[in-house]
């Protein structure tokens, strides 16, 4: 499979080494301040672009890939305000774009779990809940889109629930996520329901890049031939 990599910082360089391990081609490597590579034929040629940049640089490559013709997985955060933008391109233009806010796959099975848990916890109003996310001091957005994805799931099963917050504490009707950049840490997630009698903590630790990286060559071999908005429980197969 020809892949081309859009962003190489430290994800886009694991990404690179993954892919080759696992006898693909990268065609084409676009880093900042290169948009005249998505004009070129080594672009075109890819199969599929695997995404990694920046809140502001992300949607604007989403479009240069769709107009070159080529599908996009991404694992960038912070831009989702223009996700029904994207979706609309996928489902009235034929684009194909592949879209987690964490390729590890321990990640996404804990999505899974913390959507089954908050179902559960829905009975038991006296039991509240809140988030925490850890990250590396170089994660420009926050909460993390990973906590996002976590806390819009809580609340699509919470009925006691109505939003989330950024900070420590909310009020009875909001969902706090407290975000904490620190040294070069991966990423920690973490939901806690606590009552007056004792605690449910459920968490989830990635050790390093590599499994996110890993987690984005899989997506893409999974992308490459499909059409449409598709994401990670498509290719899990997790409700």
């Amino acid at each position: 499979m020809k892949i081309a990599l859009i962003g190489y910082g430290k994800m886009g360089r694991e990404i690179e080494k993954i892919a080759l391990e696992r006898g693909h081609e990268v065609v084409c490597i676009i880093d900042m301040h290169e948009e005249e590579k998505f004009e070129s034929s080594a672009f075109r040629s890819a199969d599929v672009a695997i995404e990694f940049t920046t809140p502001d640089s992300a949607f604007q490559n989403y479009r240069r890939a769709f107009t070159a013709g080529v599908p996009v997985v991404s694992g960038t955060t912070g831009w989702l305000e223009h996700l029904p933008e994207i979706k609309d391109a996928c489902a009235k233009e034929g684009k194909t774009f592949f879209y987690a806010s964490n390729f590890s796959l321990g990640v996404n099975i804990f999505f899974a779990l913390n959507n089954y848990l908050a179902k559960i916890m829905n009975q038991f109003p006296d039991y509240d809940v809140r988030m925490e996310e850890t990250h590396h001091i170089h994660k420009l957005d926050a909460p993390s889109g990973t906590a996002i994805t976590l806390a819009e799931g809580i609340l699509s099963q919470l009925d006691r629930k109505e939003k989330w917050v950024l900070g420590e504490e909310g009020s009875k009707e909001e969902l706090p996520i407290t975000s904490i950049r620190k040294g070069e840490v991966p990423g920690i997630h973490s939901v806690t329901y606590e009552s007056e009698d004792d605690i449910l903590h459920i968490s989830h630790e990635i050790k390093s890049r590599r499994t996110l990286a890993m987690g984005a060559v899989l997506a893409a071999e999974y992308t490459k031939g499909k059409q449409g908005f598709l994401e990670m429980k498509d290719m899990l197969g997790i409700l």
